[in-house]
């Protein structure tokens, strides 16, 4: 066993200092602190230097800026740059160089901020590009974290495509340049779309100049409106216009296209100055009309779908691209031309007849009508003269009624036919429109496809009575009802009416009678035919007065010859002789013209 060396004690140790842990005499301590801090940066409160990332985990990283101590700075501070790895040197901010547990509290944020204002303001005049952190949606763009200045960012600067989900882009860095900066509201304005533009404009450039009419190209649905769709073609921008989508109708684009389709188009025309491009979908397919079937004809039978609707008529697609035009009046057999509207309605599925056909101008004229008999070829049959049918009112002239009795069949009553008695002056008095009414059959215009009808002869004509009652010369009861210029209209029993002048209508006192007057008439006119009776008041009082004076003359004239034969009987005698003789002379005399012409 080796033996063990005796050392000697430091006689000097200080064994009190060991025990407190100063180890070094406080000459030597001094000399180590002042040659350990010449090793280190001097740093001040409030300043911003550089440090070097030392290591990170995902809540914190920590940064070593020379100092006696390491920073620890979150990791949110560095979201902006995802980037950030082991290494890097990064900008802090000296907040405290020592806190109550001796660390360095440090800043990256604050350390950006204090030098961010110069630096966008650089960015701007360099035109530098620059890197931002999208925090987060606002209205009509995003907020994006730019050396810890909040700029921000248009929607329609995010790129050169519209975009439809906004949220897809919060959380993302991305390249930015500054467009914009308001120096006294201290706002910036970035745009990503304007790092493309400059490259797609030379990439416009070489495709336009590429371009060819008739060329199909492959190309992405871009964007969809109600006039088109904009397709890109790789840089570059075609619109679609809604009416070269399809041969056929297109209410809405999105029928026929959807969001990021893919399809082969034709360019129609372009401009190169104004870089527009105008595309076409539906020439890249044979024309509808060139594969109609050969055998279609002029009264065979097609069905279709109502795609147009007009006043005029309804336009029918009977195939996508071909269609044909129901006019209104071929819609119904009926006279009465109505709007097309009240027999169909857009989307309605129809089935015509094809009335014309001209395949080299494409047009075509349908008919519906067609599919049902017209009711005129058979018109004597079902509608016989004096045959009795209810009708409906259509329209009023002054002169009469237009009813239809059924779909394309109408008449007429002229108003004199209305009724027997009432005197009409307008149809809207005796009837209204839409209302039934009973007909007659009076005649039949198989040529005008028009009917004569009646109404009052379906009544007998109560005319034939009258006639017996209100005889020339009767006297009846009646009230002036109505005042008129030329006289008075009179209301008589059984609901009749007549007429009297001003002049009969002077009471037996020289009054005039008045409205509302109940009074003595006798009838001095009676027109069967025409439905007048002339009425006078005054003619009573009138023949009463004449009847008493003929029957004064007439007794006085009697009187008078009574009075002759008692005074002068010869004188009577020789002048009834005088009358014989002359009488004798006369025949003697015929007698003798008679011999002298033979």
């Amino acid at each position: 066993m080796e033996e063990l060396k005796k050392v000697a004690p430091i006689e000097d140790f200080n064994w009190d200092a060991y025990e407190k842990g100063d180890t070094f005499e406080p000459a030597v301590r001094q000399d180590l602190e002042n040659a350990y801090d010449g090793t280190l940066n001097k740093v001040s409160d409030r300043e911003v230097v550089d440090g070097t990332v030392i290591s990170m985990n995902k809540r914190e990283v920590v940064v070593n800026i020379g100092f006696k101590s390491d920073g620890i700075i979150p990791l949110n501070e560095f979201r902006y740059n995802p980037d950030l790895k082991i290494g890097d040197t990064v900008e802090v901010y000296i907040e405290n160089q020592e806190d109550k547990k001796g660390q360095l509290v440090l800043s990256h944020r604050k350390a950006r901020a204090a030098r961010s204002w110069d630096r966008v303001n650089a960015a701007l005049e360099n035109e530098e590009i620059i890197k931002g952190f999208i925090k987060c949606r606002t209205k009509g763009g995003m907020i994006v974290d730019v050396f810890g200045i909040e700029a921000f960012l248009p929607g329609s600067q995010i790129d050169v495509k519209p975009i439809r989900d906004y949220d897809v882009f919060v959380g993302k860095t991305m390249e930015f340049k500054v467009v914009k900066i308001n120096q006294e509201f201290k706002n910036v304005v970035v745009s990503h779309k304007a790092l493309i533009e400059a490259e797609l404009e030379q990439q416009k450039k070489e495709i336009i100049g590429k371009l060819e009419k008739g060329q199909v190209l492959e190309g992405t649905v871009k964007n969809i409106t109600s006039y088109g769709v904009f397709i890109d073609l790789g840089g570059v921008d075609g619109l679609i216009h809604i009416t070269d989508l399809s041969w056929g109708r297109v209410s809405d684009p999105k029928e026929v296209v959807e969001l990021d389709q893919k399809l082969n188009v034709v360019i129609l025309d372009f401009d190169d100055e104004k870089k527009r491009i105008a595309l076409g979908l539906k020439q890249l397919t044979p024309h509808p009309w060139d594969a109609l079937s050969a055998e279609l004809k002029v009264g065979d039978k097609v069905k279709g779908k109502v795609v147009v609707m007009a006043d005029y008529g309804a336009f029918i697609e009977i195939a996508p691209g071909v269609e044909g035009l129901i006019h209104v009046s071929e819609m119904s057999w009926s006279q009465h031309l109505r709007s097309a509207q009240d027999f169909m309605k857009v989307g309605d599925e129809v089935e015509a007849v094809v009335l014309t056909l001209d395949r080299e101008e494409r047009k075509m004229s349908l008919g519906i009508k067609q599919l049902k008999q017209d009711p005129w070829e058979t018109i004597e049959e079902k509608y016989p003269v004096g045959s009795q049918h209810t009708a409906k009112v259509r329209n009023f002239t002054n002169f009469g009624v237009f009813v239809e009795i059924e779909e394309g069949v109408d008449g007429l009553i002229h108003i004199s036919d209305l009724s027997w008695m009432k005197k009409v002056k307008h149809p809207s008095e005796f009837t209204q429109i839409g209302a039934e009414i009973e007909v007659q059959v009076l005649e039949i215009d198989k040529e005008n496809r028009r009917l004569s009808l009646g109404h009052k002869q379906l009544e007998e004509n109560p005319w034939d009575v009258f006639e017996t009652v209100f005889t020339v010369g009767s006297v009846h009861e009646g009230t002036i009802i109505e005042m008129l210029d030329k006289g008075a209209v009179i209301s008589l029993p059984y609901g009749v009416e007549g007429f009297a002048t001003p002049k009969h209508l002077v009471k037996e006192d020289g009054s005039q009678a008045q409205l509302d007057e109940k009074l003595q008439f006798k009838v001095i006119e009676f027109n069967k035919d025409a439905k007048r009776i002339i009425l006078s008041h005054s003619r009573i009082f009138e023949d009463v007065a004449k009847a008493e004076e003929r029957a004064e003359k007439k007794a006085a004239a009697k009187k008078s010859s009574n009075n002759k034969k008692e005074d002068s009987p010869v004188i009577q005698n020789q002048t009834a002789s005088t009358t014989l003789g002359d009488i004798d002379a006369l025949a003697a005399l015929k007698e003798q013209l008679d011999n002298q012409n033979k």
